[in-house]
């Protein structure tokens, strides 16, 4: 059963993927186009005035980026997300309540979009080039991962916490208390922790926005499909094996002694 919701869970991740590359290719590339644009023009402003550094030599060009370094980067994205959402949704099916594959597993992949995408995406939403000094890359980098574990532990502890207030509670007072807590808690942490961020003198802003929301919109929509596309084919594989087993015991109970 493992193996089998396992190598679901990853090709159902490679079909999300290919979901986020259609959403990265007409809104979000655009945007980089015009970014990549705005950091060439600077290069050159900067090389007329006489700060000159020297350029860089493009180690893979921008071809190659937004085509196959693209499908590659989100194809295995979609695969480790894949994998870990089956796992998720094992251990979640049948200790959430009396709900079905389907519903399991859409809880599983908001849960899973509220703590690995949006809890990050509101302190360190992702920036295109030329926006942000490159020598924080490697401090940026770390935030953005300590969100995304913070997100995980926070959305985990919110679950058992709403598991626990439930029978006392009920199932909806639970889930409004769990909810105000985990805003609390979060809004406690974007405060004590720090943005580094900072957008170049005369960026374009509605190019910034539109490439943060392009890429929330990305997420979206690979989880989107995760969700839905994994719960329709679980549920379908558990209906076969449920027919197959009464098939099965229903021959044997015929069958003479």
């Amino acid at each position: 059963m493992m193996r089998s919701l396992l190598v679901r869970g990853m090709l159902t991740g490679v079909a999300a993927a290919a979901a986020g590359l259609l959403i990265a290719w007409i809104y979000g590339e655009p945007q980089v186009a015009e970014a990549i644009a705005f950091e060439e023009a600077r290069a050159a402003g900067h090389a007329a005035a006489g700060h000159d550094h020297g350029e860089e030599a493009e180690v893979v060009s921008r071809t190659v980026q937004s085509t196959v370094g693209l499908i590659t980067a989100m194809v295995f994205y979609g695969v480790a997300i894949g994998g870990l959402f089956s796992v998720a949704f094992a251990f979640a099916h049948g200790r959430i309540g009396n709900l079905g594959a389907r519903a399991t597993s859409a809880l599983v992949a908001l849960a899973g979009f509220v703590a690995i995408v949006l809890v990050p995406f509101l302190k360190y939403p992702p920036t295109p080039p030329a926006v942000g000094d490159p020598g924080t890359i490697g401090g940026r980098t770390a935030l953005y991962f300590g969100m995304v574990a913070l997100g995980v532990l926070a959305t985990v502890a919110a679950v058992i916490m709403h598991g626990r207030l439930a029978p006392r509670l009920g199932t909806w007072n639970a889930a409004t208390v769990t909810a105000v807590g985990f805003a609390i808690v979060a809004a406690v942490v974007f405060r004590l922790t720090p943005r580094p961020d900072a957008v170049a003198e005369g960026f374009p802003g509605t190019v910034l926005w539109d490439f943060r929301i392009a890429s929330l919109g990305v997420q979206v929509a690979l989880w989107a499909t995760l969700g839905l596309l994994f719960g329709a084919l679980t549920e379908r594989s558990f209906r076969r094996r449920a027919a197959s087993r009464t098939g099965t015991e229903t021959g044997a109970a015929r069958t003479p002694a």
